[in-house]
């Protein structure tokens, strides 16, 4: 009875991986003109491969580390580097978005960074409306009134993303580390003339949650087309441009709060670098 369940089951995978490997042609009737292969997009079949796997992170003790120190960044998409996150077949905030829809991602709202208070489908579905006043003039009294409408959503409307990470020392390994803890995207908000006000984040994703989720999802690789590399492995080998906005201290200021332009950016170069060179200080005799 085994063997027959085996063999049942056996022959309708060979039967839809064969239905699924050909197109059939239907005339006006109803009746088969032709069956063709299945067109690829490509030398071979793309979809035919494994996904990549995940690899665990090292457990980390609260008494191996020595030191940690946590940064928020901001990735610009449209620097030359991040175009990987725009690109239009696949931009990462169409990832995000179609990850919450079908129940893999969990939001969290924006009113903190923490991930305490979970969204909403309704929380996110406000987040994409884009709400504007029109005025409309009537042909017959000549009045003219003021409508609402709402615009569907446009993917290049989100240009930046914020990352929020932890560098820490292990004493265990002897190593200075860093992982993500976060991603949010960054809405742009307009005045009357067009003109950006400021910008703000739609909602955070807990990024080790959604590890395994990034890690089914293709990323462009602007190097190489045959290379497969996917949005865990994007963030895990850090190939991304970025600049620091915040680092944690006692006043939990923004560097814009006390720097301003290039003084800024210049200001988050020097807290990169005071970090990059803790590990060095450290064995410096």
């Amino acid at each position: 009875m085994k063997h027959q369940i085996v063999f049942v089951l056996l022959s309708l995978f060979l039967v839809n991986q064969y239905l699924n490997a050909q197109i059939t042609v239907f005339g006006e009737t109803g009746e088969i003109l032709a069956n063709h292969p299945k067109p690829i997009d490509g030398i071979y079949d793309t979809e035919a491969e494994a996904p990549m796997p995940v690899l665990a992170y090292d457990h980390i003790r609260q008494a191996d580390v020595f030191w940690e120190k946590r940064i928020w960044r901001v990735i610009d998409v449209r620097e030359k580097m991040n175009k990987s996150f725009a690109f239009p077949e696949n931009p990462l905030i169409s990832i995000l978005l179609d990850g919450i829809e079908c129940g893999k991602i969990t939001p969290y709202s924006p009113i903190d960074d923490k991930f305490t208070t979970p969204m909403s489908q309704e929380d996110i579905k406000q987040q994409l409306l884009k709400s504007d006043t029109i005025s409309v003039l009537n042909p017959e009294t000549y009045e003219e009134t003021l409508t609402v409408v709402n615009d569907e959503f446009n993917p290049e409307d989100v240009k930046r993303f914020r990352i929020k990470e932890v560098w820490f020392f292990d004493e265990e390994s002897s190593t200075l580390r860093v992982r993500i803890l976060g991603i949010a995207p960054l809405k742009e908000d307009y005045d009357d003339n067009g003109n950006v006000r400021f910008e703000y984040p739609m909602f955070w994703v807990h990024y080790p949650h959604i590890r395994q989720y990034l890690a089914g999802e293709k990323a462009f690789n602007p190097l190489n087309d045959t290379h497969r590399m996917t949005w865990e492995h994007l963030f895990e080998s850090r190939f991304f441009a970025s600049h620091i906005v915040k680092a944690s201290n006692v006043h939990d200021r923004r560097i814009q709060d006390y720097k301003a332009g290039t003084d800024a950016l210049y200001e988050g170069l020097k807290i990169e670098e005071s970090i990059l060179n803790f590990e060095h200080d450290l064995w410096s005799f």
